[in-house]
């Protein structure tokens, strides 16, 4: 095996699906807790016709899980040490901005937020971990979106910049690995998650405040947000020289293959690429905003304009590295109309794929994809890559014995690893793989806790009863085996 000595192995989770707790101690409500899952369109918002505002109004039939998830803001010193157990050296979590600057937009922020986060990032730092931290993980504060209409609104750049501006200077030293906006490229597909986005002034349809944005408002946060994480990489770097600021895109979509060798279908896998990838990762990465992008904006019939000082501050300020989240490969044919979930396009059954994972979900398994997506990505911005996703939600539950006898799993990460290996071998510099979760957490898309991702095992269920409990699954010792092999426990099984 190829892993460098200082590779990072790990695990990821985010605030809004692990932590619970969603008002507690000053936080106000984030997007994601308005919604069951972030793939729903039913949000917990309604339009009040005598203040001409949106508000929140959860539906009492419906379960919202991640308002207790796990109780991680609990229970947080527990489980980082349970995941010490497995060898790690690095762990990804995220900041819920809605916990620093409760409504977004106040002067000051919330002690007890910054202290939370403190002791959590400390705790790491004395089981020797790396706090690998994103800064938006889906949890734009729900102010931001019923005032302002989230990303749509340039205003949101400046609140933006004092939460950057709080949270790097009280983590200075503790933190030296962020990452900026998670999976933003879902900003077409779930624009109210991923930016925020919602047409707060005289919408369309007050009762589906989804299907009210128009394409406008979207292409508007999409400028937005390029402006603010350009701004995030040059605030970091000159509050703290040390730290490296990296973007994190969902790059399932780079393995997007040509269903067959029609050309067609291989230029159509390009223009998949582009605008479920690269069109934010050439700007993040090379400062350039695509010129593809001219004929897209012209369909679309909007208007999109950078000024020459936003031009030269996205050039001048492009991120150190490129993290990704990598769950499944899919295929194009022209005469198919894809669609896409928390996993990536999904479009022809692609025939030559020997796994898929069990049912209910039975999302295709592809190991040579993530070898795939490594070398895309490495040939086209020549930035150190992180893998700070990949992982496969399986359906268990405890055996007669208390236990579970998780193989699928341990064969996925085999499998994944091995590629992992092959794309270093080529010459990709891939630095760290921190699977996705590895405590079993809330699904982020269908936000149920049937759907377990994790090496430990939490006892509750979809309808919000259960323990707590923690419990070791099969899988924890397996991946602790290649851990401290640093990878070498995968020949045994050549």
């Amino acid at each position: 095996m190829n892993f460098p000595k200082d590779f990072l192995w790990g695990g990821a989770i985010a605030a809004n699906q692990y932590e619970g707790a969603w008002l507690e101690d000053g936080k106000q409500p984030n997007v994601t807790d308005i919604l069951v899952g972030i793939m729903s369109r039913k949000p917990g918002i309604k339009w009040n016709e005598e203040t001409e505002k949106y508000e929140m109004c959860l539906d009492p039939e419906l379960a919202y899980l991640s308002h207790e998830a796990v109780d991680g803001y609990h229970r947080y010193r527990e489980d980082l040490k349970l995941m010490k157990g497995m060898g790690f050296n690095s762990f990804r979590t995220s900041i819920a901005w809605g916990r620093i600057f409760p409504n977004g937009d106040e002067e000051e922020p919330n002690e007890a937020g910054l202290a939370f986060y403190e002791d959590m990032f400390r705790c790491m730092r004395e089981l020797d971990m790396e706090p690998v931290i994103t800064l938006s993980h889906y949890e734009t504060p729900l102010h931001l979106v019923t005032e302002y209409g989230g990303w749509r609104d340039p205003r949101l750049i400046g609140l933006w910049n004092r939460y950057v501006e709080t949270v790097v200077t009280r983590y200075k030293g503790l933190v030296k690995l962020w990452l900026t906006f998670n999976e933003v490229n879902n900003l077409f597909r779930i624009p109210l998650v991923a930016g925020g986005v919602l047409t707060v002034d005289h919408p369309k349809d007050p009762s589906d405040p989804i299907g009210s944005t128009t394409k406008q408002d979207i292409w508007d946060a999409y400028h937005n947000i390029l402006v603010a994480n350009a701004w995030t990489v040059k605030i970091a770097h000159e509050i703290d020289p040390e730290c490296q600021v990296g973007c994190m895109l969902t790059s399932s979509s780079v393995a997007v293959y040509p269903y067959n060798c029609d050309p067609k279908n291989v230029f159509g896998a390009l223009e998949s690429q582009r605008m479920a990838n690269f069109y934010f990762g050439d700007p993040f990465c090379l400062g350039i905003i695509p010129t593809y992008l001219n004929k897209v904006w012209k369909k679309d019939g909007v208007t999109v304009t950078f000024t020459d000082e936003e031009r030269a501050l996205i050039k001048e300020n492009t991120v150190d590295f490129f993290s990704f989240s990598y769950y499944r490969s899919s295929t194009y044919d022209y005469d198919y109309a894809m669609r896409g979930d928390t996993g990536g396009l999904v479009g022809k059954e692609n025939p030559y794929l020997k796994d898929k994972a069990p049912q209910p979900w039975g999302w295709p398994v592809d190991p040579e994809g993530i070898r795939y997506t490594l070398n895309v990505l490495y040939d086209r911005y020549h930035l150190p890559l992180y893998i700070v996703e990949n992982g496969v939600g399986l359906d268990e539950n405890l055996n007669e014995e208390g236990t579970i006898e998780d193989s699928f799993r341990e064969h996925y990460i085999e499998e994944h690893l091995k590629n992992v290996s092959l794309a270093l071998e080529d010459g990709v510099d891939c630095r760290g793989y921190l699977y996705w979760g590895p405590i079993d957490v809330v699904s982020a898309g269908t936000g149920e806790m049937k759907k377990r991702y994790g090496f430990v095992y939490v006892d509750r269920f979809n309808d919000g009863h259960g323990t707590l409990e923690r419990k070791i699954k099969k899988s924890y010792y397996r991946f602790k085996e290649i851990i401290e092999s640093n990878g070498e426990a995968l020949e045994e099984k050549e």
